[in-house]
């Protein structure tokens, strides 16, 4: 009894046993604060293999300073935790090594960086600390080089790991986060990684018509030239104008008696305004919108869409648009290398590329030239470029109403009350205040010009600029005294589209749902052009019903319908079905798994046109 005390005794306090039960507690509480995961036969056969074999394989091939190995490990684990922990927060969504690849995008959101974080995170780190009296004490002792067990516990951690491993393949990889809580953070990368190199995920083959792809989303068919909008706005100018993180519920609405958006609300009297329009992007964020307006494609989802196309000429609404008579150009105040642009506007096809190499930086806010300087240029262009093409389409990407929306104080045109000071909706309202500010002069300009008159412009936002942690209780309250009720995800996911087009449309609101899937073939509708290739979205003022999928924002499988919002089990929630007019639960499951099909289907449908030379 006595030998077997203390062999029993040798194995519990050899310093590898100890190593992996600091691992063990590491992961585990990785696992309650990214997937509230509390299961402790989960985390040791499903999770926590994977991470304590990747530790052994280093052990065994580091020949010497094992145990530096042992504390490089530790902390490179808190630094990455760290990493996701922040990531997780501000988009809603477990990272993967895809987004390793954006690490050079940091600079975008490098001033929310400091309202996401929390003392407590740096917990992540105390193991750091306190393994080192641990390796101390060990490296005195006779024991400081024995690592044999090691080998042992690679043999069981393999096996492990390579039936958890194999087992995850056997899943749909649907959305990430839920993926990765399941089946374990490790074996989702190796599950991404196989079906991004062998192109295997969301890939379906089966060609789908336009009366298809009407028929999933509840509608009747209609031919395109048969709509009732077709060719209204024939030969006018075109405007595109994606105003960065503008949300739905700032238009026509005032805080303090000002309104928030005074420009786009004159606006409106000329426009045809969509006011339950969704947000579609992926990672890419502001990028992924762009490509959305511009191919009516959804995109990757869990990479930037721009990380996965080369340069190669695409199906693209600039393509159509030059080949009806159009000269193409796109404005954006930034480094086209930012979002991989230097690859995405030849992919597009523009006649002229404007970034910050020819839009002046004589007054910079948050990372890039001032919208004042963005529109200014646009104006200065536009005389020699209508000489040039008889008509024109331009699109503008404006930057400064970007996060954390820190606005100059001669910038601010608002007065707010003094609790809105130095809180995140303060500063959000101010920025969004200062981009109208600067598209209602520019309309002006247009006017001067005589060309306002004879042009289309489609103005919408590209996503939300209200998320995630950098919302604090604060300005919860402040968004439920703003909106009349407490902030939901209708509020955060819905951006506002008008069309405008003087003598067309004269203060037309539609409350019909859309996505941003819908922009260009309801605007190529409008001038009565059909395009080449198939598109996913369709004409806004036609088809009465819609059935929209989100990648990123939401849970794979999520989907927004006319009458519901469904959002698929996530790593940290259950699934929930909501009604849209109320955003209450909802227990009309009524065609739910329907829905979630006919989603999952169109998604990979797009993905299939996408990929499809």
């Amino acid at each position: 009894m006595k030998k077997y005390f203390e062999k029993s005794k040798h194995v519990i306090l050899h310093p590898f046993t100890l190593i992996m039960l600091v691992l063990f507690l590491k992961i585990s509480a990785f696992q309650v604060v990214i997937f509230n995961n509390k299961s402790f036969f989960h985390i040791l056969f499903i999770e926590f293999p994977m991470w304590a074999l990747c530790l052994t394989i280093l052990l065994l091939l580091a020949k010497k300073r094992k145990w530096l190995t042992i504390w490089l490990y530790h902390l490179g684990l808190s630094g990455l935790f760290i990493v996701v922990v922040f990531y997780t927060r501000y988009f809603s969504t477990v990272p993967s090594y895809y987004d390793v690849k954006q690490i050079y995008q940091s600079n975008s959101v490098k001033g929310t960086v400091a309202l996401l974080g929390t003392p407590y995170d740096f917990l992540f780190f105390i193991d750091v600390a306190i393994i080192l009296p641990l390796i101390w004490y060990y490296m005195k002792s006779e024991e400081h080089d024995n690592f044999v067990m090691a080998k042992k516990w690679a043999i069981g951690f393999s096996c492990a790991g390579f039936v958890s491993t194999v087992l995850a393949f056997f899943y749909p990889l649907v959305d990430v986060s839920y993926f990765a809580k399941k089946h374990g953070y490790i074996q989702s990368q190796f599950v991404q990684l196989y079906e991004r190199g062998f192109d295997t995920a969301f890939a379906h083959n089966e060609k789908l018509s336009d009366q298809d792809l009407a028929e999933l989303k509840g509608n009747m068919f209609v031919p395109f030239t048969e709509h009732r909008t077709f060719g209204l706005a024939k030969n006018r100018h075109v405007f595109v104008i994606q105003v960065e993180s503008l949300q739905e519920f700032t238009i026509n609405r005032e805080v303090n008696g000002q309104e928030i958006t005074p420009n786009l609300n004159a606006l409106l009297k000329d426009s045809a305004y969509f006011n339950n329009v969704y947000q579609q992007i992926g990672a890419g964020n502001t990028s992924d919108a762009e490509w959305i307006m511009h191919t009516s494609l959804y995109p990757e989802g869990m990479d930037p869409t721009v990380n996965v196309i080369d340069g190669s000429a695409i199906p693209s609404l600039v393509r159509t648009l030059q080949k009806h008579g159009y000269g193409t150009a796109t404005y954006h105040a930034d480094d086209i290398t930012y979002w991989s642009r230097d690859k995405l506007y030849p992919a597009l096809g523009f006649d002229h590329v404007y970034t910050n190499n020819e839009i002046p930086s004589d007054k910079v806010v948050g990372f890039g030239p001032a919208d004042e300087m963005l529109f200014g240029f646009v104006e200065s262009q536009l005389p020699s470029q209508l000489k040039k093409h008889e008509k024109m389409y331009s699109n503008i990407i404006t930057l400064t109403s970007h996060t954390p929306f820190e606005m100059p104080t001669a910038m601010q045109y608002l007065h707010l009350p003094d609790e809105y000071e130095e809180t995140y909706v303060g500063n959000y309202l101010q920025a969004v205040r200062y981009t109208d500010e600067q598209i209602g002069l520019f309309i002006g300009k247009l006017k001067e010009m005589g060309i306002y008159e004879n042009s289309l412009l489609l103005i919408y936002g590209d996503h939300s600029g209200l998320h995630g942690a950098p919302i604090t209780d604060k300005d919860q309250e402040l968004l439920k005294e703003v909106l009349g009720h407490p902030y939901n995800l209708h509020d955060r996911f819905t951006v506002p589209v008008l069309f405008v087009a003087p003598d067309i449309f004269m203060g037309e609101t539609y409350s019909r749902l859309g996505g941003q899937i819908d922009f260009m073939p309801t605007l190529l509708n409008l001038l009565g052009i059909e395009h080449d290739a198939q598109m996913i979205g369709h004409n806004l003022f036609q088809y009465e019903k819609n059935l929209l999928g989100m990648r990123y924002y939401l849970p794979g499988g999520s989907f927004i319908s006319n009458k519901t919002l469904y959002t698929a089990p996530s790593a940290k929630h259950p699934a929930a079905l909501y009604n849209r007019k109320t955003m209450k639960k909802s227990k009309d499951t009524k065609e739910l798994q329907k829905k979630i099909n006919n989603t999952l289907l169109i998604l990979q449908y797009s993905d299939f046109v996408r990929k499809t030379p």
